[in-house]
């Protein structure tokens, strides 16, 4: 049921509110504001505005509410006066769109593109400039409340919630709807807070959702309570926030209150809201929030004199607070390249390394059983086993749970661990990835399996938010995770579920990306991925999974195969030949098949490559080929390539030499598959080439 609320006649009526600090803070921001708008951005101290005029009250009554050290929230660009309700200092709040030193992000992202990774407060998870991609990962943080809570047995996440601020454009983005879904299904601790001002820059709520009222449109949600009103009336929006977050607080399920405020800039700076005519613009003006909160105060509860002395201190003290920011250092150019990845600086939050997680003992030695097994059973039985020794890991996407996955990779793994554990989840990548980026910041170290390679293009937004988390907020948080994902040809091929693709993960920043090739490397890879504190991708090729060339021997449960180092597949004299997957069981059929004295070095990890190995190799052979599954075009051997020719150049006798997929997708048809990608023939044949170059 809706709950639809008028303001409230008697102002007595309203909760236990400390409206002097509200006042303070909509003040404060209102001044930050005017000082951007009116000096810092004509005079380019500030070239990226977004005003939160109009927005405020709500914010900061939610803000006062979230008092739970784990309460979190995910937040977007017109969100400061959340977090000056949540202890923002004033400076760092000027300071970070100047990009200026320290704040949010040390001058690397956007300024009001924000975070806090307070450890003994609420937590404000980090921003993207992407409208929607916050809804998902504070569904993670959601679900990792209840996993500490009710799997952990950690009771101080009693009654913490997790929240979303959305405005009402962003109710149209895959990323509100798949977190809507799963909120709803799983029952999670959500409040999704939206803010609707009637726009998405110019255009209209109508386009963005079914008569503008999203509120309207989800009351035959299950589990969803409602709440709608006035944001811009103190006692009413102080009420209807009162009882949705205590309606989340209590366990009742996730809610969502829609609160309609004015936006009374632009969208930017840059917006001068020329699509709105002259009466909508003093309507908006006529509902201002803090014109109405004066109006609850003066003179019930204090007098003109008062307001005015505060309104004068509030922009004194944005005086001083701008000098100091103006003040600051320009951010350290020498370390603009650090935090891509891990270093020996632990993040503040996000995943298990700053609680202290302690792994099993790990050995790049193997101890081999006796019996062979195929890449399959070899993952899923280093799943049961990190599963088995590390409480936090949690392994999820469609399909993995009963049914153990359409590769059979995780059977019985539900079973044995529970569907906290082990669970399935909705058709929407977006969702199973912005889920485990959310539960990585919760502490927790999420397996995702996306079923296809393909399938994994409607994540490509939180997969490259994820790998760089922690380069945009300098090293406050990261979000390492695991994506398991089958792809390359198999017993024929098709656009869908054969693409191989490897290289768009080399490019996305910040993710290792493991591609192993046979079931022992898939156990040491997929272990030291799971124990690694930067997110991977775990590449398993659909030829391998249950192919002889890739059986091997379990290596035991202590086998750890480090990133970056490449196995020696054959060992020659005259050639090297470079590659990684289901190439390396061509190559070595060719090369035997040639006789040629020839090195094959199997990459084993993209990101990061073992140049040193390739470089020593081609120092004694003195020739190369390049052979990969992946198109030609921009492939990862064209960056091999590219470093031989610059660091290998006077050792090379012939040019480097790249023997890949055309710039097609796969075909279906068995005999068009072979005849485009690299076969036994065709490296024979470019073997013999280049050797009589």
């Amino acid at each position: 049921m809706a709950k639809k609320k008028k303001a409230s006649s008697a102002k007595d009526k309203a909760p236990k509110v400390d409206w002097k600090k509200v006042a303070h803070l909509m003040l404060t921001s209102r001044a930050m504001d005017e000082k951007e708008e009116n000096e810092l951005v004509p005079n380019k101290d500030v070239l990226y505005q977004f005003s939160a005029r109009g927005h405020e009250l709500g914010q900061i009554l939610l803000g006062s509410r979230l008092n739970n050290k784990h309460d979190a929230a995910s937040a977007y660009y017109r969100s400061r006066p959340l977090l000056l309700s949540l202890g923002l200092s004033e400076e760092d709040a000027m300071a970070a769109p100047m990009g200026k030193s320290g704040g949010y992000s040390d001058g690397r992202d956007i300024g009001v593109v924000c975070n806090k990774p307070d450890s003994d407060a609420p937590k404000v998870l980090p921003m993207a400039g992407d409208v929607g991609s916050q809804y998902t990962p504070a569904i993670g943080w959601a679900q990792g409340i209840e996993y500490r809570r009710n799997v952990l047995g950690e009771k101080e996440y009693e009654k913490a919630i997790s929240v979303i601020l959305g405005g009402d454009g962003s109710v149209a983005t895959n990323g509100f709807w798949s977190a809507l879904t799963i909120a709803t299904t799983q029952n999670l601790p959500v409040l999704f807070y939206i803010e609707d001002n009637g726009y998405g820059i110019s255009v209209t709520s109508e386009y963005q959702t079914p008569g503008g009222i999203i509120s309207n449109n989800l009351r035959s949600f299950k589990n969803l309570k409602i709440y709608d009103g006035d944001g811009t009336d103190p006692v009413e929006a102080s009420e209807l926030l009162d009882e949705s977050v205590n309606y989340v607080r209590d366990r009742k399920g996730p809610a969502l209150i829609r609160l309609t405020v004015p936006r009374l800039n632009g969208h930017s700076y840059q917006d001068n809201q020329a699509y709105k005519d002259e009466e909508l613009l003093k309507k908006e003006q006529e509902k201002d929030p803090l014109k109405k909160l004066k109006a609850f105060m003066v003179p019930d509860h204090i007098t003109e004199r008062t307001w005015k002395n505060w309104e004068k201190k509030a922009k004194e003290t944005i005086e001083e607070a701008t000098e100091a920011a103006l003040q600051r250092d320009e951010p350290d150019a020498s370390k603009t390249e650090k935090f891509a990845f891990a270093e020996d600086e632990v993040q503040t939050i996000g995943g298990l390394a700053p609680e202290g997680h302690e792994f099993p003992k790990g050995s790049e030695k193997p101890k081999p059983e006796k019996q062979r097994i195929n890449i399959v059973e070899a993952i899923r039985r280093t799943l049961r086993h990190e599963l088995d020794t590390n409480p936090k890991l949690m392994v999820f996407g469609e399909d993995v749970g009963m049914k153990g996955g359409v590769h059979a990779a995780t059977m019985d793994l539900q079973s044995q661990f529970g569907e906290d554990r082990v669970f399935d989840t909705s058709l929407s990548e977006e969702g199973i990835i912005g889920r485990a980026v959310g539960l990585a910041y919760s502490g927790l170290m999420p397996v995702a399996e996306i079923q296809f390679r393909k399938y994994a293009d409607p994540a490509t937004e939180q997969l490259n938010n994820c790998g760089t988390t922690r380069w945009r907020t300098a090293n406050r948080f990261a979000a390492p995770i695991v994506v398991r994902m089958p792809g390359g040809h198999a017993k024929c091929g098709d656009p869908w579920h054969s693409m191989s693709n490897e290289v768009f993960f080399t490019h996305a920043i910040g993710w290792q990306l493991a591609m192993p090739s046979n079931a022992e490397d898939a156990v040491g890879l997929l272990r030291s991925a799971m124990r690694s504190n930067n997110p991977t991708i775990f590449f398993e090729h659909r030829n391998l999974l249950d192919a002889k060339y890739a059986r091997k021997p379990y290596p035991g449960d202590e086998f750890v195969v480090p990133f970056g180092k490449a196995r020696k597949l054959h060992e020659g004299d005259d050639l090297t030949i470079v590659t990684w997957g289901a190439m390396c069981e061509r190559c070595e059929e060719a090369v035997d098949e040639t006789g040629v004295s020839a090195d094959i070095l199997d990459l084993r990890t993209l990101m990061p490559w073992d140049k040193e190995a390739v470089l020593e190799s081609i120092q004694r052979t003195n020739r190369c080929i390049i052979v990969h599954e992946d198109n030609r075009t921009a492939g990862f051997g064209a960056e091999i390539a590219a470093v031989l020719v610059r660091e290998a150049f006077t050792y090379l006798d012939a040019p480097v030499e790249r023997l890949t997929m055309p710039d097609i997708p796969v075909p279906y048809n068995v005999g068009l598959m072979e005849s485009v990608l690299p076969t036994k023939a065709k490296i024979a044949d470019a073997i013999n080439e280049l050797m009589s170059f």
